[in-house]
């Protein structure tokens, strides 16, 4: 798949490996015909469609001001390192506070569904492999703070499409809350019968987690395995379609935002 001009795909490199992120030089054009994100009628995720282009965000540099180039540029460097890309601080302490109180509201009113495993047609549940609870994030919630956690979305994938030529033109998200001894067996995000989600993105609402808590994501490259601890505020990146992942075993509830960014 050629990167220069290659609408819809979703392949980084640099420096003449695999993987490459564009220098600024290449940035194309917010409203070039070449932007994935520039036509309005793209399609949408299937179960959550959000618009990907806000009138607040209208340009690459309308990311100075709020301090976002550096932080997303911190997720893309390190996945381009090891094909993990993580951010200590993507949400904000402020937004992952109001995210992780929403998730709590709706965990009480019990509006958080049993997840399941598989798409469509092919969608089932079963506590032997998944046992945690979601919620999925829609514009139609009117929610102020689901509203800001789009809009950084939106600035995010801008971002990546203009600076990588992932040619991301939708993505969808939901809350995850693990109960104490839930977890999720090891898995690919990418459906066999649906080849859309091109990475897969997770944000954690785990304030003073302690090692002793677990619940980890565990990664399986080829060579190692990478465990991650689920901290707030902390966002993990990678291609939905290459790592096999995990959840382990929580001692204490574990909160999370998870989706992913689809072609």
């Amino acid at each position: 798949m050629e990167l220069r001009g290659e609408k819809g795909g979703h392949r980084i490199s640099r420096n003449g490996d695999m993987w490459r992120k564009r220098g600024p030089w290449e940035v194309l054009d917010v409203f070039s015909p070449w932007n994935p994100l520039f036509s309005p009628s793209l399609p949408f995720a299937n179960q959550n469609p959000v618009p990907y282009l806000r009138q607040s965000v209208v340009c690459r540099e309308s990311l100075q001001p709020y301090g976002l180039e550096p932080i997303f540029n911190c997720l893309i460097d390190s996945y381009l390192a090891d094909h993990v890309g993580i951010s200590e601080n993507f949400l904000g302490v402020a937004l992952a506070a109001h995210l992780k109180a929403n998730l709590h509201h709706l965990y009480a009113d019990d509006r958080m569904l049993n997840a399941g495993i598989g798409n469509n047609t092919q969608l089932q549940q079963n506590q032997l492999i998944r046992s945690d609870k979601i919620y999925w994030l829609d514009p139609i919630h009117h929610d102020p703070h689901e509203d800001a956690f789009f809009v950084l979305m939106d600035q995010f994938v801008l971002f990546l499409n203009q600076s990588c030529y992932t040619g991301i033109t939708g993505y969808e998200f939901h809350y995850a809350l693990y109960e104490k001894g839930s977890f999720y067996k090891r898995h690919l995000d990418q459906f066999k019968s649906n080849k859309s989600r091109a990475f897969s993105v997770i944000m954690y609402l785990n304030v003073d987690w302690k090692a002793l808590d677990g619940g980890e994501l565990c990664i399986y490259h080829p060579d190692h395995t990478q465990t991650i601890a689920p901290e707030d505020g902390k966002c993990v990146f990678f291609k939905s379609d290459e790592l096999e992942h995990e959840v382990l075993v929580t001692q204490v509830p574990r909160l999370s935002i998870t989706g992913w960014l689809k072609v």
